[in-house]
């Protein structure tokens, strides 16, 4: 069986976006690792030595990967999130949480397809889309 595992490049605020992401989702930062100690430590100037060279996170089913990159950048393109769920409480909860210090593209709302929906791209740059799928009755 094959997992989807989104991987995010940060402009150096990977541990900073995780703990982020930790805080709303709950879940724990499981490993994190630095240039620093790494066989790249003599590639990477000193300024960016403690920056995050590869980090896992988990909350229940989400995973995600990510890191600081190259300080030379040109890392590719960001991707976009789109979460679903059933709860519209918990979708409002998230989408708000995200959205705090970040754009709200759509704002949280009923959609014509029986959910609530709505787009933002958070404080780290990182494109979201919450879709909550609506109970009949």
């Amino acid at each position: 069986m094959l997992e989807l595992e989104p991987y995010l490049h940060f402009d150096g605020t990977c541990e900073e976006a995780l703990n982020f992401y930790k805080g709303i989702f709950g879940g724990e930062i499981t490993s994190l690792e630095r240039y620093a100690g790494s066989p790249m430590e003599s590639q990477i100037p000193d300024f960016y030595r403690n920056k995050v060279m590869h980090a896992n996170f988990k909350a229940g089913p989400l995973k995600l990967m990510g890191s600081d990159g190259s300080p030379r950048g040109g890392e590719g393109t960001r991707v976009s999130l789109a979460l679903g769920g059933d709860d519209p409480d918990e979708g409002k909860r998230i989408f708000d949480a995200l959205a705090d210090g970040g754009k709200v593209d759509m704002p949280f709302q009923d959609t014509f397809w029986g959910a609530k929906f709505g787009m933002l791209t958070d404080k780290y740059g990182i494109y979201w889309m919450i879709n909550i799928e609506l109970r009949p009755g």
